[in-house]
């Protein structure tokens, strides 16, 4: 009987680390190299869910000589997690700096995971993303997050950066230029974009997506068409998109051109008819907006889409 009772004993001590660490990480993602020492996680397109356990975005690190900066590590401490251990499969270099483009927090909150392995790095951000994260969208983040992913993500602190960066910082780290980019309305009104000259690289967060359509509640198209321009007149050979695929220019060319033919068609139809309700417009602005219905989540947001910009459009008038 005793002999019994330990090797229960044993069978519950040697299962329960692996019971414990079945949700302490999002599954794996590998990265893939998309110029000489930088390096993206692509994640799965979508909304926060079950299924891809709040991991959605696109984590990126650049390899130094003697360090990693992470850009945008994700949504979740599990998801920074699984960053780090990424990262640890390329270099034993340590990750000294985190960059953060905007304040929807399934780009950062993630700060946590790789606070968890580099308590010394350090965490950069806009100054308003750094305010409004602090007063009520870090926290709103957190729970919506939490919520889509059953709880997986439970366990995620708020970590903010600690280090303000603006388009007049100049920033450079390990002897590698991170040239900063923030246009002050467009997809969040808190955004960055580093350009790294050496390069020929840009990331632009949510600036621009590549096949993918997302929240624009707290952006301005006008102004996300004009940070866009901002984009196309960089030398850049590689565009890192906040969600989907690594490419070239194109990806912000076909971006801005949703961005354009949403605002004109809306812009339109209200100047013919400017009691013409969203809902209204919406079946014809679908008919415009047909090249882009295959991108992924396009028949979820744009309705919301619309209504923002027929507000837009509005407000604009009476300017």
């Amino acid at each position: 009987m005793l002999r019994q009772s330990i090797f229960a004993l044993f069978v519950l001590l040697w299962s329960l680390p692996l019971w414990a660490g079945e949700n302490d990480r999002v599954r794996p993602y590998p990265p893939q190299q998309v110029a000489k020492d930088i390096y993206v996680i692509h994640g799965p397109l979508g909304m926060p869910s079950v299924a891809n356990q709040g991991f959605m975005n696109n984590p990126a690190f650049v390899v130094t000589n003697q360090g990693v900066v992470v850009i945008d590590p994700g949504s979740s401490l599990q998801a920074g997690r699984m960053v780090v251990d990424q990262i640890r499969k390329i270099t034993p270099n340590p990750i000294t700096h985190v960059l953060n483009t905007h304040v929807h927090g399934d780009h950062w909150l993630a700060n946590h995971g790789i606070q968890e392995s580099f308590p010394h790095a350090i965490i950069m951000g806009h100054p308003e993303m750094i305010a409004q994260a602090r007063a009520t969208q870090g926290e709103a983040w957190r729970k919506l997050i939490e919520q889509a992913t059953q709880g997986f993500t439970k366990g995620t602190q708020i970590v903010l950066p600690t280090v303000e960066i603006t388009e007049s910082t100049d920033l450079s780290i390990d002897g590698i230029q991170f040239k900063i980019f923030a246009p002050p309305h467009a997809h969040s009104g808190t955004d960055i974009m580093f350009y790294l000259p050496h390069y020929q690289l840009l990331f632009t967060g949510d600036n621009v997506m590549n096949a993918r359509l997302g929240r624009a509640d707290d952006g301005d198209f006008a102004g996300n068409i004009a940070a866009c321009e901002v984009a196309l007149k960089l030398p850049v050979k590689v565009i890192v998109p906040g969600h989907g695929v690594t490419g070239g220019k194109e990806v912000i060319t076909h971006y801005k051109g949703y961005l354009e033919t949403l605002l004109s068609s809306v812009k339109r139809l209200y100047e013919t008819d400017e009691f013409m309700e969203a809902h209204q417009m919406k079946p014809h602005v679908l008919k415009d907006l047909a090249p882009y219905a295959h991108w992924v989540d396009f028949h979820t947001v744009i309705g919301k889409h619309i209504s923002l910009a027929r507000s837009a459009v509005e407000a604009a008038s009476f300017e």
